[in-house]
């Protein structure tokens, strides 16, 4: 069993922001722990925009505060993302965070992340492996 806080790991390793500086995510569970997902709470700021496409990764995404409106680059819908609003981006879309109000997430990602990803260019997580 384990139990951890985010609190306690903010500052670690587990505690990531991004470059571009629009985000920053504590991953409570990662692949190190064996279990076949990732578990992070996401803080992205308001007033920013982020793009993604998680290429080798299927993501469920709550939120639980703020407001963003959400861009499927794919069918070019817009969704407006509120507490208790979950989207889930199982057939790899890209797409666009337009924050309003800093926006706090708990997302789940299959494969599991192993901690040190950030967006490429293309707004990708790499697959990385943990390492034996």
């Amino acid at each position: 069993m384990i139990v951890r806080s985010f609190k306690e790991i903010e500052g670690t390793d587990r505690h990531v922001k991004a470059a571009s500086g629009t985000w920053e995510s504590k991953r409570i569970v990662l692949a190190k722990e064996k279990v076949g997902f990732s578990l992070h709470e996401t803080v992205l700021y308001a007033g920013t925009e982020t793009s993604m496409w998680y290429a080798n990764h299927i993501e469920a995404v709550v939120c639980v505060e703020g407001e963003a409106e959400l861009t499927d680059h794919e069918t070019g819908q817009k969704h407006t993302i509120t507490p208790g609003t979950m989207y889930l981006l199982d057939g790899h879309e890209r797409h666009t965070l337009k924050v309003k109000q800093d926006f706090r997430c708990l997302c789940v990602f299959n494969p599991p992340v192993t901690g040190r990803e950030d967006h490429d260019e293309n707004g990708v997580y790499p697959l990385l492996t943990e390492e034996v």
